[in-house]
């Protein structure tokens, strides 16, 4: 991509920049005024009305508007942080060993400070939202009674409590960490915190809330990266500093990504939304117009930038003017958001089912096997994922085939059907009866923590993306990766005991605790549960048949050994479920009362599926385990032997060696030992 613009300024300290950083103020301040504005007009308009409607207490004017603007400040700061770290880690140019430590300039600081600002407005949140949603004012704070039942009534701020956790660590890494590394895991809690109030909000109500929550969750993770790298850059542009022009790809390239999946997650969105009403029909509806026209304003805008950068015709005022219009319509788009979630959408309003409320759709039929596989519902988050997954690693092996490198079809083969997989176990009837039948979740929990883990780390994901990547031309893929695998955090999080200890404290920790009953009320908690089970089982299968070299390898005896002590564990579990006379989660299947549902039966088919489906597994990991051993030792014999038949045997030349040594030490003692005898 050709960009034609001013050679960039290396330092951020140069004084002939400073005259224009009035002109990043004002673009700032501009934008702080256009965020507030909206969020704050629509509450003190609405009144009273948004909270008799859902039959809430109103908490007065003073609360409603004060949450309202700490909601936007907190939104900002999120924003603003997670777009100054991904600049730090993924947009910088210059070599390697230059961008392993974090450079002082212009984005750290603004981290530093936007976290700040993140954090004390979603730790004020923490109150003001229990105050919020509970219809209590500042006044009832002096009274104990209303305090206590604040403190215990943590519902609406809960979610507010975790983004705090999330500012907090951001704030931590931006101030205190010194290398590229220890921003990874401020950047994955970021991601984490803006979720939380995302997931358990207005998504979680009505008909299909589990398309609406999916397509909210892919949103927010798009957005947040998209719209604060858009953000940073505008700001860096409008204070004088000039962006490289190596920079300019990465960051167009990821702006193109980020509002490809937005586009496509805000149809699914507003379907759920409006639940069949007219878009003209309710407020909400009016807003998700403007938000739509925004978004549409927001690919065009970009897509201009992309159309001159790639005939080489972006110059630098261009260049500044496409980043202040795109930061002018960000803005726009979040307060849009903002403001969404201060007045109840049309699908609040639907008549539901019990079913609906706690899955988002009805399960007449009983779980018979032709049920299974014909009764298909899109599980929105795993289905892209799937297609992410397998997407990227087709195009990964087409680059290898393009080059003239060749990469075995067995794993393209394991790693699609593990996708596969996934994609049978969430969105076939399967992932539509995992909620009210306790033995159909036990399938498909086997299926994402046992099965389709094997496939995919036979696949080898990392060895084809560090394959398919170039080690030239400065920092890029290939650095962060190989980064990323001599990183301390990854060598904790692939320890074999915790990894062992997470792989069966899954079964008992989640069955045997009430923590099973809890979850399967909230899509986002089933949700959460599906991609810990994924996730576990990657990491247990990765240190034990895996293809891509982890932190901590272990050699095949040790593999041996790490099956074999895992499956009584799955035996033993299996048992207690058949055995128990306690029905697990009996709260929650109460609640859904199927007419088809027997609890008893339910669980029995649960614990035969866990023994069954736990041992037959690892005795297929067993064969795998095998088979990989006597190929590595198969290749170690043909290498020795290509040493053997060219004269560099290196044991034997060690062994030679040291004994060339041994004579040589022997040699003047015997030739000085008979003039030492002599008389």
């Amino acid at each position: 991509m050709g960009v034609a613009t001013e050679q960039p300024v290396g330092s951020d300290a140069d004084p002939a920049l400073r005259p224009r950083s009035a002109v990043g103020v004002g673009l700032a301040a501009g934008c702080a005024v256009l965020v507030l504005a909206l969020p704050l007009l629509t509450t003190a308009m609405l009144g009273d009305w948004s909270y008799r409607t859902i039959q809430l207490e109103y908490p007065g004017a003073r609360v409603a508007l004060s949450t309202t603007v700490v909601q936007v400040g907190a939104q900002a700061g999120a924003v603003l942080s997670i777009g100054a770290l991904v600049h730090l880690l993924f947009l910088q140019v210059g070599s390697a060993r230059e961008l392993a430590w974090l450079p002082e300039r212009l984005e750290l600081r603004m981290l530093q400070t936007t976290s700040l600002l993140w954090l004390g407005c979603a730790t004020f949140l923490v109150l003001l939202r229990g105050l919020d949603g509970n219809g209590l004012s500042f006044a009832d704070l002096s009274d104990p009674q209303a305090a206590i039942y604040l403190f215990e009534a943590t519902e609406a701020s809960a979610p507010w409590l975790i983004n705090a956790g999330a500012a907090l660590l951001v704030a931590a890494g931006a101030w205190y960490a010194h290398r590229w590394t220890g921003l990874l895991l401020p950047l994955f809690a970021a991601l984490v915190g803006v979720l939380a109030p995302v997931v358990s909000g207005q998504v979680l109500v009505g008909p299909n809330h589990d398309i609406g929550s999916d397509a909210a969750a892919i949103q927010t993770v798009a957005a947040y990266p998209t719209l604060g790298a858009i953000a940073i850059a505008a700001l860096r542009v409008g204070s004088g500093r000039l962006l490289a022009p190596a920079m300019l790809p990465r960051l167009l390239r990821l702006t193109v990504a980020g509002l490809v999946v937005m586009v496509t997650t805000e149809v699914p969105f507003i379907l759920f939304t409006l639940a069949g009403s007219a878009p003209t029909a309710s407020v909400t509806g009016w807003f998700l117009i403007v938000r739509a026209a925004l978004l549409v304003s927001l690919v065009a805008v970009v897509g201009t930038g992309w159309w001159l950068g790639q005939g080489g015709l972006l110059r630098s005022r261009s260049l500044a003017l496409l980043l202040a219009t795109g930061l002018v319509l960000a803005t726009a788009w979040s307060a849009v958001s903002v403001a969404m979630t201060r007045v109840p959408p049309p699908h609040y309003f639907v008549h539901s089912t019990i079913a609906e409320v706690y899955l988002g759709f009805d399960t007449p039929l009983p779980p018979t096997a032709w049920v299974l596989f014909t009764q298909w519902r899109a599980n929105v988050l795993f289905a892209s994922m799937a297609v992410l997954g397998v997407g990227l690693y087709l195009y990964g092996t087409w680059r290898l085939h393009r080059r003239g490198d060749r990469w075995p079809v067995g794993r393209t083969l394991a790693w699609v059907l593990g996708w596969l997989t996934v994609v049978l176990a969430t969105s076939s009837g399967f992932g539509r009866y995992s909620g009210p039948d306790f033995g159909v979740h036990m399938i498909g929990h086997m299926a994402l923590n046992m099965l389709a883990p094997g496939l995919l780390v036979l696949g080898g994901p990392l060895t084809l993306a560090l394959r398919t990547s170039s080690g030239r031309g400065g920092a890029g893929m290939h650095q962060w990766l190989t980064w990323l695998l001599h990183w301390r955090g990854l060598r904790v999080l692939y320890n074999p005991l915790l990894v062992f200890i997470g792989f069966i404290s899954s079964y008992y920790g989640l069955y045997f605790t009430p923590l099973f009953n809890d979850y399967m009320k909230y899509h986002w908690a089933h949700q959460l549960m599906n991609v810990h089970f994924l996730l576990i089982g990657y990491l247990y299968y990765g240190l034990v048949v895996g293809v891509d070299r982890t932190p901590r390898p272990l050699p095949h005896i040790a593999k041996l050994g790490y099956v074999l002590a895992a499956m009584p564990f799955h035996a033993f579990f299996g048992v207690i479920l058949m055995t128990s006379k306690q029905i697990v989660a009996e709260e929650f299947y109460s609640y859904l009362d199927m007419p088809w549902a027997d609890l008893a039966r339910s669980q029995y088919v649960a614990g035969g599926v866990a023994w069954a489906g736990g041992e037959i597994p690892l005795m297929i990991i067993i064969v795998v385990l095998a088979v990989q051993w006597a190929r590595q030792d198969s290749r170690e014999g043909r290498r020795k032997d290509r040493q053997l038949d060219a004269g560099r045997d290196e044991e034997l030349a060690a062994y030679n060696q040291m004994m060339r040594q041994l004579a040589e030490r022997s040699a003047p003692r015997a030739a000085g030992t008979p003039g030492e005898d002599s008389p």
